[in-house]
């Protein structure tokens, strides 16, 4: 029969409609010829339009340019190299700052507890000055032992002469305190001066090597080079910080001190020595 022909032939265009077969065939023949039919159909292709591709390209397009490109990093120019004189003048120079710190903040935490007790609302302002003192000393030692220099030999001595005279001019009272203050400060602050000075001289001199050698142009160390200029700004700062505690003592009644004229003296001449020879010891 030709239904019957249909209903078996595996190449039919069409599946077979379920309506259509006998009522004498079998439901599970008819689903294992529907299941040989869709097996021996060809796979479907996926189509591409053109508006597919270019939206493809596109997307890779956006990706690639949404990709920051590297940054081009122009190496810097490296600075000259330190004269012997220069190495020498700086290690006496850390050498020396490293001292001068341990003892301002030996004698800022001798003078605390008894002016503290006579003079309560003086403790903020002596826990501030101390900090920053400890905060000089460990950039100091920081440098120390970068540079592998040696602190002045004359530690032991510097400890307990700081210790005492904090002690000393606590016991005298605020004002003999200030003054001492205001005079280890004075020789501090002109101490660092003088380095911030030296430093601005090594950085004229190179920038005129550099103009003279066409290589001054866009360096923006200005000729001292990274590391230099870094001290440069920290000596800058901490000669500030130095300074502001010169004026809080002259401002907390220093001058008023009995004695003022020869304390102020004998503490500034202690400092003046005790620096020349931290600078050779």
């Amino acid at each position: 029969m030709p239904a019957s022909k249909a209903l078996l032939s595996p190449t039919s265009s069409r599946p077979i409609p379920l309506f259509l077969a006998p009522s004498w065939t079998n439901a599970s023949l008819l689903l294992r010829l529907q299941r040989r039919y869709i097996s021996s159909a060809p796979p479907r292709r996926a189509q591409h339009t053109k508006g597919s591709s270019s939206n493809s390209d596109s997307e890779t397009d956006s990706a690639q340019a949404s990709t920051p490109p590297p940054p081009s990093s122009t190496p810097k120019k490296p600075s000259a190299p330190l004269t012997k004189e220069q190495e020498a003048y700086l290690d006496s120079a850390l050498r020396v700052n490293q001292a001068g710190e341990l003892a301002a903040t030996l004698i800022y935490a001798a003078q605390t507890p008894p002016l503290s007790r006579s003079h309560p609302h003086l403790r903020p302002l002596l826990e501030h000055m101390h900090a920053q003192e400890a905060g000089h000393l460990k950039t100091f030692n920081a440098l120390l032992a970068k540079h592998r220099i040696r602190p002045t030999a004359l530690t032991p001595v510097w400890s307990i002469a700081a210790s005492g005279l904090g002690w000393a001019t606590g016991l005298m009272g605020r004002e003999a305190a200030m003054a001492c203050t205001e005079a280890v400060e004075t020789e501090i602050g002109g101490h660092y001066n003088g380095q911030v000075r030296e430093l601005l001289r090594w950085k004229r001199e190179r920038e005129a090597e550099d103009t003279e050698r066409g290589e001054g142009e866009g360096e923006g160390e200005g000729g001292l080079g990274e590391e230099l200029e870094g001290l440069l700004g920290e000596v800058r700062r901490i000669r500030d910080e130095e300074l502001e505690h010169l004026d809080t003592a002259v401002g907390e009644d220093a001058k008023e001190a009995r004695g003022y004229p020869v304390l102020t003296a004998v503490v500034r001449g202690g400092c003046r020595g005790a620096i020349w020879l931290s600078e050779r010891v």
